[in-house]
């Protein structure tokens, strides 16, 4: 929840300097050798192994006459950091090593502020460091610490004295004394350093936890710090954080003839989307800690089929930081809510988007009636283009009543009959196409009718026939709209500036054709029709590089126009949104091909983008740049750096891959009570396999291909009976269901 505005130590993100501000140190005793398990700051004279698993990470390494491993993981149960540091010595001789951990506190968001206010301390009944920063009301009361499962040697708080007054990690002046000094300044350049001797006797190991901390009061301190101090309360909890990521893991795993298929789905697509996206809210590249209002509700709809009880949790959440008026705060920093409100056009849709996709995935229409408070504050004024801060709560009113606002807020449209891009759609670079209020999204169209096609029948259910007719006249004018003048020849033009003139036609020398406005005329729920198909094929042909692995956001980037589209023309052209791959609305395009059963093509999408495929080759690793087993938010689109991976982690294309990858190929819908089946293989396939696991029972699902044809007539067998139509229902806890369902070509058509 502090990821933003109270962090703990600094965040390093730089990749030249590359500064911890944690380290933990091994010093030997007798030659007075100073050295780091992990490769920085002071670790790479020797191999070192990196492993990360289900919420840890390992380092290991043999150097120095031991064996070394260090385990680093965050459990569930407690806001706390353990790392367990394991020396074995496989020598005839005793060895004594000192290991020290060093943490900078920052204890805020930014270091320059914060420093002057940080104060250390030891605490010698509670064997800690406790750091403390009074300045920020709104986490003065905190107490963050540093213990460990040993009783120190020595400590420090003063950080100039630890590591010197350049500030070098790598050669820490603290280290070449026998013990730390014990100095603790109020105030300044603060930090905590706990340092501890192991005895390792021949043939020996031994071990030590280190834990890193923060509790919300001081009172609560004593028993947090008592807990972990105890090795076995390390030992258990990670047993616990084990078990629990094997059953978010485990609640959907596939088995198909492509292993990086299977690899990314089972584990890493769903393990970055929750651990970075919902969990942390951070990545390397991007250490905000907020919620935004659009992120992290795209986020959760890949949990529908693993955890709807979070996904209700984030739309109740979410709901909080609506403006009466329908318009929402476009990210926000918990815990009190401080946040920017924008004149983003999309974000507030996508409340009741995945509200409607929620109810459908479960049943749970009294979550409608849900009563949440409204944020209360004046309408941007006209010379406004956002405005942050701490608002205030306002009138309480139903889920249904905050969707409903949102829908009857984004109802007003343009000279085309469009809906108003605002200050950006979801692609929030394009900011000044339409900031004088007179520019037109056609992305925005099909996505608006796109909600409403899923909401509008809820409405209807829960009573609200005429709101529900409202919207659904609205939709069928934007069709009408879009039909009149979104269709450019052979795709569909992206949006319409202030001044009338369009992006993304072929009369563009720059952005002729955009991936979105395609990739949304078929999720936009509407009867597939000739042009639609026709967007498709034309985003394939334009935007799809199968030499260079990349699927264009648009093409040609914006570079020389005089036109002004917005921050987007800042990035050089080929990265990010400028013309390089933007991985989350590349998820789309596979979906988009999902949708009209052409298998082949929605899992070469898939393939892509699969981080698996980039790094086959050593040279292939090399040039991509990035982790393997994760998703690259941007993938560079022009130039020396084509192919090369950006930001990693921090990205919602994890959770929208998931869905190509369950939802859209394998075709498995979760709703209430059970699943749909709908399948979308490609052709070369010929089966898969889905395992379902929930408090509702499990689901051994076997999909075949007899005749290779990806798509048809589904025959369904549930424990050797026949079902009729294409859904599934959970068992009951506990017991299972064998599920057979095999592809047929359609039957032909009597005359």
């Amino acid at each position: 929840m502090k990821s933003g505005e109270h962090r703990l130590t600094s965040w390093s993100n730089d990749p030249v300097a590359d500064l911890p501000s944690e380290v933990l140190y091994l010093r030997d005793e007798a030659s007075g050798e100073v050295w780091t398990t992990t490769p920085q700051p002071i670790g790479q004279d020797a191999d070192c192994q990196i492993r990360h698993g289900s919420g840890f990470t390992t380092w290991a390494k043999n150097s120095h006459g031991l064996k070394q491993e260090v385990l680093c993981f965050v459990p569930d149960c407690d806001p706390v950091k353990v790392v367990r540091l394991r020396l074995s010595n496989p020598s005839d001789q005793p060895r004594r090593i000192t290991a020290s951990y060093y943490a900078h506190w920052l204890l805020g968001a930014v270091e320059s502020a914060a420093r002057p206010h940080v104060i250390s301390r030891y605490d010698t009944e509670l064997k800690a460091i406790v750091g403390r920063n009074l300045w920020n009301a709104e986490f003065a009361a905190r107490a963050a610490f540093l213990t460990a499962s040993r009783d120190p040697h020595s400590v420090t708080g003063d950080r100039a004295a630890f590591i010197g007054r350049e500030g070098d990690v790598h050669n820490p002046v603290g280290l070449r004394h026998w013990d730390l000094g014990g100095q603790f300044h109020q105030g300044g350049d603060a930090c905590a350093v706990y340092q501890v001797h192991l005895d390792i006797p021949a043939g020996g190991q031994e071990e030590v936890v280190f834990v890193l901390g923060e509790v919300e009061n001081p009172t609560s301190l004593a028993a947090m710090v008592d807990k972990w101090r105890k090795p076995e309360t390390t030992a258990h909890a990670f047993e616990a954080l084990q078990d629990t990521w094997a059953k978010r893991l485990g609640a959907v795993q596939v088995k198909t003839p492509d292993p990086s298929f299977d690899l990314m789905v089972n584990r890493w697509l769903p393990y970055q989307n929750l651990s970075c996206r919902i969990l942390a809210r951070a990545g390397f590249y991007q250490a905000g800690g907020a919620y935004g209002f659009r992120d992290q509700l795209q986020d959760v709809l890949a949990l529908l089929l693993s955890d709807p009880a979070r996904v209700r949790a984030q739309i109740i959440r979410a709901a909080h930081y609506q403006f009466e008026q329908g318009d929402v705060l476009h990210w926000w920093h918990p815990p009190l809510g401080r946040g920017v409100r924008t004149r983003c056009s999309d974000d507030y849709i996508w409340l009741a988007y995945v509200t409607a996709r929620y109810v459908d995935a479960t049943g749970d229409t009294g979550i409608l009636d849900v009563e949440i408070p409204f944020l209360s504050a004046p309408e941007l004024r006209a010379e406004e283009h956002d405005r942050y801060a701490l608002f205030d709560s306002g009138e309480v009113a139903s889920l249904f009543q905050h969707c409903a606002n949102a829908l009857d807020r984004m109802m007003v449209t343009g000279s085309h009959g469009l809906p108003l891009m605002g200050g950006g759609d979801w692609n929030d670079g394009m900011d000044r196409i339409g900031d004088k209020g007179e520019g037109e999204s056609i992305w925005l169209a099909w996505f608006q009718i796109a909600t409403i096609g899923i909401f509008a029948p809820l409405a209807r259910q829960a009573g609200h026939a005429d709101a529900a007719d409202r919207w659904q006249a609205h939709a069928d004018d934007l069709a009408a709209a879009v039909d009149r003048h979104g269709w450019d020849g052979d795709w569909y033009i992206r949006a319409f500036d202030d001044d009338g003139i369009a992006w993304g036609s072929s009369e563009n020398d720059e952005c002729r054709i955009d991936l979105i406005a395609q990739a949304w005329s078929v999720l936009s729920g509407l009867p597939v029709d000739a042009r639609a198909r026709k967007a498709l094929t034309s985003a394939g042909a334009a935007l799809v590089d199968d030499d260079a692995r990349l699927i264009r956001l648009l093409t040609p980037p914006f570079d020389t126009t005089d036109r002004d589209p917005g921050y987007i023309q800042a990035y050089p052209p080929g990265v990010r949104e400028n013309g390089g791959q933007y991985t989350h609305a590349a998820a789309w395009l596979g979906l988009a091909y999902a949708k009209i059963k052409d298998g082949d093509r929605a899992h070469h999408v898939f393939d892509l983008i699969n981080p698996i495929a980039r790094t086959s080759t050593l040279k292939a690793a090399d040039h991509y740049r990035r982790e393997p087993y994760v998703l690259s938010g941007d993938v560079s689109g022009v130039g020396a750096q084509i192919g090369q991976g950006g930001w990693s982690w921090y990205t919602g294309a994890a959770g929208w891959n998931w869905q190509l990858g369950v939802t859209g190929i394998l075709g498995i819908q979760p709703e209430a009570g059970g699943v749909r089946l709908d399948p979308c293989l490609p052709r070369d396939w010929g089966q898969a396999e889905v395992i379902l696991e929930s408090e509702q029972g499990r689901i051994e699902i076997t999909i075949k291909d007899p005749d290779n044809i990806g798509h048809g007539e589904l025959q369904i067998v549930a424990d050797q009976c026949a079902v009729e139509g294409a859904s599934i229902r959970y068992p009951g806890k506990g017991r299972k269901c064998q599920v057979v369902a095999t592809i047929t070509a359609p039957k032909p058509r009597s005359v």
